[in-house]
């Protein structure tokens, strides 16, 4: 254990783990936004995988990376059009409609890999950046100050859609759509145009959290994301429908999830108790959902369709 507590591997580590925790954070905003709308998506995992692979086969296309991971976030936003046609034009359940959805990008993700690409090979991914005058400070600046734009960007969006949120016409509508969508729409809000709003930003959100997954290891495989993306859902709990709270909530399953794989690395944890130990971030996360979540309330009407009166 002695040789985890040192310095180089705890810099090392905490700065995996941040960029692990991007690819949630990106889709558990996206996701918090979309339910204070009143919308439950449960294909964000089957989005990331879509969006993962389009990044994928663009850059192995293509070797350049903007368009891999602007082809991702793409992918997002097409399939954004999708849930929010079911999920808010037809009104269908949104459990089983967001199950679909996941199904569907796991199959067709799975699908395309197999005819397009069919050998898993590396890409190249997006260096760290250092921020000049910060990445130099001692410790820390290797940890939060030398990691690539997407890291980076997750982050900035935290302020900025609490923000939006809070501050906004946009935000306080959202939210009324969330809480109330009668009285909203008695004063002339859209709760559609809100709802396929809300739903279109977080799964193009989802999309380009595939593709910051897809960053982190730079080789896709059948099922990417082990089904993790429902992990940016239990994150939104976790956050209390805040997204200051689903940040902190991400950096806690990324930086457990890095400390489980080094203490593997270094031959702390014994290789019989690798596959339990493999489980520690999914576990800690839902025991901390259990502990937090009872404290805070839902918005409203999460989940349901809304059926206009008359």
């Amino acid at each position: 254990m002695n040789q985890f507590f040192t310095v180089d591997v705890l810099t090392t580590t905490i700065a995996s783990g941040i960029a692990l925790a991007t690819p949630f954070l990106l889709a558990a905003l996206g996701e918090t936004i979309g339910q204070r709308s009143g919308v439950i998506n449960l294909g964000v995992d089957g989005i990331m995988l879509l969006g993962a692979f389009s990044t994928y086969y663009v850059e192995l296309q293509t070797g350049n990376l903007l368009l891999a991971i602007l082809a991702g976030t793409a992918t997002g936003t097409l399939m954004g059009v999708i849930t929010a046609f079911v999920s808010v034009t037809l009104k269908a359940e949104q459990g089983i409609s967001g199950i679909g959805v996941y199904l569907f990008g796991l199959g067709f993700s799975s699908l395309l890999f197999q005819k397009l690409v069919g050998t898993p090979l590396p890409i190249s991914t997006l260096p760290p950046v250092g921020i000049p005058g910060l990445d130099s400070i001692p410790l820390i600046g290797g940890m939060f100050f030398n990691q690539s734009l997407l890291v980076y960007l997750a982050f900035l969006l935290v302020p900025v859609a609490t923000f939006v949120l809070n501050r906004t016409t946009y935000g306080l509508k959202i939210k009324a759509v969330g809480e109330n969508p009668a009285a909203a729409d008695s004063l002339g809000v859209s709760v559609a145009l809100i709802r396929w709003s809300t739903v279109l930003i977080g799964c193009t959100f989802a999309g380009l959290a595939g593709a910051a997954l897809l960053m982190y290891g730079g080789i896709f495989q059948i099922n990417l994301t082990q089904s993790e993306g429902f992990i940016a859902v239990a994150l939104v709990y976790f956050g209390a429908w805040r997204p200051v709270g689903v940040m902190f909530g991400s950096l806690l399953y990324g930086l457990v999830g890095v400390v489980i794989l080094t203490w593997k690395s270094l031959g702390i944890i014994p290789l019989s108790a690798s596959d339990l130990a493999a489980t520690a971030p999914a576990v800690i996360t839902v025991l901390a959902l259990l502990f937090l979540a009872r404290r805070f309330r839902q918005p409203a009407v999460l989940g349901r369709p809304y059926e206009r009166e008359g």
